[in-house]
């Protein structure tokens, strides 16, 4: 390989260049620049013994000339015309033309391109592996290493603007960019030869991941020596060797594709795996790429594989871009996530929607008992407030009072207002389901309709009758022990908290809101974990079964599956709601919770610790109103939330307005639908 220059004289400035190209209009400044990039490549150590460094470095100025404006010359990007004018300054002086193709065949000869092909490929060892991995390269310096194909690009391409450019080159520009790295298919096999090399090691790669055991156990049952990811590797390397074709590796990815949809379905139903899901989200990626390079090696002509070539180094560049942030592989990850947290975090919020008259009229009773047994946990958390214990202490027994009273409230079936919306996360992405990017609104407005109903039942029982209890207690306290419960200063605090204007009623509601939606994900954690670890099987098949009866255990297990969700989304709330203003009061910030039914007795036991003179009290009237704007709030950031994990998990974006404009519509057509269930039609009267 040497760097001899022709004969044709070699233009020393940019009037030179322009009086050679005939162009007596181009910018002078701009012609003076590409004069002095393109001498750089004569400059240095000869090119055989030149490190590679040198070499790329050399690369450097011509690119940066390239790019060194952003504006358009007749609507046409700058690079994209500036390009067009190397390739005519290349055509017209043969020398500079030869020095650009023996560098670029220089650099595809030595420098490791596997590498190249794996950018946009999260490794295979695992999520936070891959998470550090990314902070570290986004974080710490980088060394420079022209060897390495990643960082080669990296120099070159460094921004998506640069990518999306190369992607968006006129095919007229495509083969005189493409034959700088090779004349004929003898100087282009170094690169085909690399190319072979890394989808031999995806192959490899994906083999290992999906023979791997936590894989295999989800998938179809069969011979190990039958599994497409057992054949993938094998067939790649026949076909290198002239053995095979490319449309049996093709086949096999497709099957591959086939068993990952198999493990997928066992994650619906068996439980997820956060390495699982992630692991299955390489071995995608990966088939993705094996089956890009096998498109760009069985190209019937070479224009298109030229095409194929620089649409695959545009993407790749553009890859390498984002391999840089964490907000690349949590999106990898988060859609999927998101979907099967959001199926198990709402497998148990079916029965918190009511459909018909008779389903509300339920509601409305169990929100009663609720309302009830909220009496007893608010008069428990104003008893361990007055304890007056260290903050550990404090917070503890104020979540297990909570939490407590939640599990009460499951185990005889009541219902608590605003932990509903949050629970039907399921049933918000069933209705999601074929919307494939755009909103079924007829079925999710329909939905939030009876969400809405339902919730306002839940909230109508709980208040009425936490109100009422509360009263009750005041009276009943008072009779026993002849003082009120609170006494007249702890009274007016306490509607001085409820002030929507005068206290941060309005935030702490918000906080609670997110609280209540935190709580569907621990429900969801726990049934997940509970049925990935298969716990509901083993207390069916437990030894003790032979002495209490197998069909007892049986029955003991479907329970304990059914009521993990409540379990996990209570325990989780109960904590949240408890710890909050400890852990807000050790570090100095006011943090308080603002649950409706809470506040709602809360109200109560202040007016009637006054007599009845409470209820003429100053701060009565803004408490009152502070209890509908933190049911607003209670209801509205859980549901906000609930809504919008499901429209991700399902990949609907940006579809907010319409959904908004078509419930305002509905609000407008039918306003009661939203409060109360429509009556159920007569049935018809029997034929004389």
């Amino acid at each position: 390989m040497s760097d001899t220059a022709t004969q044709a004289p070699i233009p020393r400035s940019g009037a030179e260049l322009a009086a050679l190209l005939g162009e007596s209009a181009l910018p002078r400044r701009e012609l003076d620049g590409l004069v002095m990039a393109l001498d750089r490549l004569a400059e240095g150590a000869p090119l055989e013994s030149a490190p590679l460094d040198e070499v790329s470095g050399h690369l450097e100025p011509l690119v940066s000339w390239l790019f060194s404006t952003s504006r358009k010359l007749d609507g046409t990007p700058a690079a994209t015309a500036r390009l067009r004018l190397l390739v005519r300054a290349l055509e017209r002086v043969p020398a500079w033309a030869e020095r650009l193709r023996l560098r670029f065949i220089r650099l595809a000869t030595e420098v490791d391109l596997v590498p190249f092909f794996e950018i946009g490929l999260p490794n295979d060892r695992g999520l936070y592996e891959e998470t550090m991995d990314r902070l570290a390269r986004g974080l710490l310096p980088r060394p420079r290493d022209a060897s390495n194909g990643r960082e080669l690009l990296a120099q070159l391409l460094p921004t998506v603007d640069r990518a999306e450019w190369l992607g968006d080159l006129p095919a007229e520009l495509i083969a005189p960019l493409c034959a700088l790295f090779g004349r004929d298919a003898a100087e282009r096999a170094p690169l085909r030869q690399k190319a072979e090399d890394a989808v031999a090691l995806l192959a490899t790669r994906t083999s290992a991941i999906g023979l791997g055991r936590e894989l295999r156990e989800r998938s179809p049952a069969g011979a190990l020596s039958a599994s497409p990811f057992h054949l993938l590797p094998r067939l790649c390397d026949a076909l290198f060797s002239g053995l095979g074709s490319t449309a049996a590796c093709f086949e096999q990815i497709a099957a591959s594709r086939e068993v990952l949809r198999a493990v997928l379905e066992h994650l619906d139903r068996y439980g997820v795996s956060i390495d699982v899901v992630y692991r299955i989200e390489v071995i995608e990626r990966n088939l993705d790429r094996i089956a890009e390079l096998l498109g760009l090696l069985d190209a019937p002509d070479v224009p298109s594989s030229q095409r194929a070539a620089v649409a695959l180094v545009a993407r790749l560049a553009t890859a390498q871009v984002r391999d840089r942030s964490l907000r690349d592989v949590v999106r990898t990850n988060g859609r999927l996530l998101a979907r099967k947290v959001v199926e198990r975090a709402g497998s148990s919020g079916d029965h918190y929607i009511t459909s018909s008259p008779k389903e509300w009229r339920l509601m409305l009773a169990a929100a009663a008992g609720g309302g009830l047994v909220t009496v007893l946990t608010t008069a428990l958390k104003f008893m361990i407030v007055g304890w007056h214990l260290p903050l550990f202490p404090e917070g503890l027994f104020a979540s297990i009072n909570y939490a407590g009273s939640f599990l009460l409230m499951q185990a005889l079936g009541f219902a608590l207002a605003t932990k509903q919306p949050a629970m039907v996360a399921s049933s918000l992405a069933g209705s999601l389901q074929s919307a494939r990017g755009e909103l079924d609104l007829t079925e999710l407005v329909q939905l939030i309709a009876r969400i809405c109903r339902s919730q306002f039942a839940a909230a109508l029982g709980n208040v009425l009758f936490g109100f009422a209890g509360g009263i009750a207690l005041e009276l009943l306290w008072t009779f026993l022990y002849g003082v009120p419960f609170l006494g007249p200063e702890k009274a007016r605090l306490t509607l001085r908290s409820l002030d929507p204007i005068g206290s941060g009623s309005v935030i702490f509601a918000g906080i609670t809101g997110v609280f209540l939606w935190l709580s569907s994900l621990g429900a969801g954690w726990l049934e997940n974990f509970a049925v990935y670890r298969r716990i509901p099987d083993g207390i069916a098949h437990h030894p003790i079964g032979r002495i209490v009866g197998r069909a007892r255990m049986a029955r003991l297990a479907v329970r304990v599956q059914h009521a993990l969700s409540g379990i996990g989304g209570n325990l989780s709330i109960g904590f949240l709601l408890g710890m909050t203003p400890v852990i807000g009061t050790f570090f100095g910030v006011p943090l308080e919770v603002r649950h409706v039914t809470l506040s709602t007795v809360s109200l109560a036991l202040s007016i009637a610790s006054s007599g009845w003179l409470g209820l003429v009290q100053v701060g009565v009237p803004r408490a009152v109103v502070g209890i509908l704007v933190i049911l607003l709030f209670n209801f509205g950031v859980s549901f906000s939330l609930a809504l919008w994990v499901a429209m991700r998990a399902r990949g609907v974006r940006n579809q907010g307005f319409r959904l908004v404009s078509a419930l305002l519509r509905r609000f407008y057509a039918a306003p009661l639908s939203f409060l109360v269930p429509p009556r159920e039609p007569a049935p018809p009267k029997p034929a004389a």
